[in-house]
Formats: C-alpha cells, structure tokens, sequence
C-alpha cells in the first residue's frame, strides 16, 4: 500500500548525529543499486508517520527537502527502558519491482467458543511474510476469529482474504488461530501440585533434623581444614634428636 506521505530527512555524515538526542533520530537509507545514506529526522514528525504508516506502507522520504525516495520503514531500534524510537531503517523500492515484506496480523470479531464454552484463544501468529509489488503491500490483515464456534475449529493462513496480487510465503495449512478447552479442576490441581518442589530435592540445600524431646544435640563436627589447624605438626618438623 501507498500513502501520500513526505517525511523530510536531513543528510548527515558518518561523523555527526550517530546517537538519538530530544529532538532527532539518526536513521539509514539502503536499497537495491543505491548507495546507502546516513540521516537525520525529526523525532516528532517521524513518530507521527510511524504511527499511520507502520512497517507496510509505503511513502516518500525527501532528502534535503528535495530528492524524494519511495520507502518503506524496515527496522526501528527501540530504547529498552523508554521504548522510545533509538534509530530507523529505511529502505527504498522500486514500484515495478516485488519486495517481501511482513504483514501484521489484527485479530477481530468474537469467538463462541471464547465466550460461550469458556475457551482461551490461541494466536499462533502475529504476523505474516508476503510477497507483491509494493503498490499491493497491504497494511495488515484482520483476521476474524468469529468462525471459532467449537474447539475442532481452526482458522489456516488459507483462510485468510488475501489479494491475488499478493503471495503469502507461508504453507497455507499452517494454522493461524484456535481456541483450547479449559483446564479442569482437576488439571489445574494436578499443575499446582508439579509447581510445588520439595526443597531437600534441591541440590545443595540440606533437610534440617528436629531432635526429639530430650535428646541430646551433638555439635557439628569440625572442618577438615579446622582439623588440619589443630593437629601437631608433622615428625618432619619435630627437633632432631
């Protein structure tokens, strides 16, 4: 999918803006044939875009305000702690030429088995590799799980509303969403029981004895090291007669 969307970018050197600051983010350009190019964006207008283009849409990246690309956001560095947008990947495509891309996976619509068998949804995927010119990149595909009516029902990638325009890269028998019965009493009772681990199982931990009502506690006997401290020094060190 295409987007009439410019986002500006500056052209920086090896040298200068190599780490995000508060307000840019340092980012790459790479394509088929082309050289790749550094940049520089604007924090706030690219988290903008990123918002309404995702990784599946295609837009324009104007370099210096003019030289305007046709690209697709292909990676975002995350801070861990903030989560916040560390550096960008961005790579150019041709629109007459097919690219592979990842498509993510919104699951919509409810499930009988869900709510009327007590059932819990299982998600196999979150996203999908496919194949197309970038014009047909679609920015997602729902996938309503409203078919799910009992726990024998499955939805496959097959199933999925795909374009013709688009080849999914994925066995169409691989299943995408189900829903698993729910454990019984008894099962869940079974898994508490496995949880719970006997701690004198454990290596290196030691069951402590509690003595029995008048019986005497005998001090733990000395280490081999105190031992060896105690002992009268060998006969080689004894004077000599």
């Amino acid at each position: 999918m295409t987007k009439n969307i410019t986002l500006d970018a500056k052209i920086r050197t090896k040298s200068v803006g190599k780490v995000a600051d508060k307000e840019n983010i340092p980012g790459i350009l790479y394509g088929r044939g082309i050289e790749n190019v550094m940049v520089s964006l604007d924090k706030k207008k690219f988290n903008h875009t990123y918002e309404e283009v995702g990784e599946s849409t295609v837009f324009k990246l104007a370099l210096d305000g003019n030289d305007e690309r046709n690209v697709l956001i292909k990676d975002v560095q995350k801070d861990v702690l903030s989560g916040l947008a560390r550096h960008v990947d961005f790579y150019q495509v041709r629109m007459d030429e097919e690219i592979e891309a990842e498509i993510e996976l919104v699951f919509t619509g409810e499930s009988a088995a869900v709510k009327e068998l007590g059932g819990i949804l299982v998600k196999n995927m979150d996203a999908i590799q496919v194949k197309c010119l970038p014009g047909d990149l679609p920015p997602e595909m729902e996938v309503d799980i409203t078919p799910i009516k009992t726990f024998d029902d499955y939805i496959y990638v097959k199933d999925l509303p795909f374009s013709e325009k688009v080849e999914v890269l994925v066995d169409p028998e691989t299943v995408v969403a189900m829903v698993s019965e729910p454990r019984s009493e008894e099962e869940l009772a079974d898994l508490e029981t496995e949880v719970k681990e006997d701690v004198t199982k454990v290596e290196g931990v030691v069951k402590e004895e509690t003595p029995a009502e008048g019986e005497e506690v005998k001090p733990e006997s000395a280490s081999t090291a105190d031992r060896e401290k105690k002992e009268p020094a060998s006969s080689a060190g004894k004077d000599k007669k």
